[in-house]
């Protein structure tokens, strides 16, 4: 394990700071559970969560879009865990896209069945005022990444791939209607060391959730 190189590509959550958001609410065991015994001068606590399912560094289910997709419960674990590609477009300006020629061009590098993570350079916009610039992705270059690539998951460090200010996300339409799912606000990226890592996106298996926050997690020389 010691050639092994965890990397950490998961936001921070700051309760009561996050644009979708997550909360806290903190209670003594004992003030929920009487049965639970605790002298009043030791810290046993339990605590409510209550947050948006795409609160910071999250997966987008095919649920999200698609009445029969899948959700967080059913999404097989072997879609979740797996070899994925970073494809450097950080020279992309915000609403500019990514374009089918430029990802044609990279075809070498996109393995069939692969995931693919965006690095937009956005990371650094996560909780300001600039946290939805961002480049997008091609509709005819994520339907060449769908057909020809079989990609198994797609996402990248900023708010979306999606084109701004389009009715109905027709990006987010087709992934979703090919059960493919979706990483939105990925962090990090610059700290990768290889293209090619096992990433784990894994997150709470809960019935009828359209997305979820994760731990996203690389793992170089695996």
């Amino acid at each position: 394990m010691k050639n092994i190189r965890i990397v950490d590509l998961s936001h921070e959550l700051l309760p009561g700071k996050e644009e979708y958001h997550i909360n806290l609410k903190t209670h003594f065991t004992d003030d929920l559970y009487p049965n639970y015994i605790r002298d009043k001068d030791v810290w046993y606590i339990l605590q409510d969560v209550e947050m948006s399912s795409h609160c910071g560094t999250h997966i987008e289910f095919p649920y999200h879009h698609n009445k029969n997709g899948m959700d967080a419960a059913v999404f097989p674990l072997e879609r979740l865990i797996g070899d994925c590609v970073l494809l450097n477009f950080k020279h992309k300006k915000a609403n500019e896209a990514v374009t089918l020629e430029e990802l044609k061009a990279l075809e070498g590098k996109i393995q069939k069945g692969s995931m693919l993570l965006f690095n937009f350079g956005c990371a650094g916009f996560y909780r300001t005022e600039r946290s939805h610039e961002r480049p997008y992705i091609a509709l005819d270059a994520i339907h060449w990444l769908i057909e020809e690539k079989e990609i198994t998951l797609i996402g990248s460090d900023a708010s979306g791939i999606e084109i701004k200010n389009v009715p109905n996300q027709p990006v987010h339409q087709l992934l979703m209607d090919n059960q493919i799912p979706i990483i939105e606000f990925a962090a990090n990226l610059d700290d990768l060391k290889t293209e090619r890592f096992k990433l784990f996106a894994l997150a709470l298996k809960v019935k009828g959730l359209d997305s979820c926050p994760v731990r996203l997690i690389a793992i170089e020389g695996f």
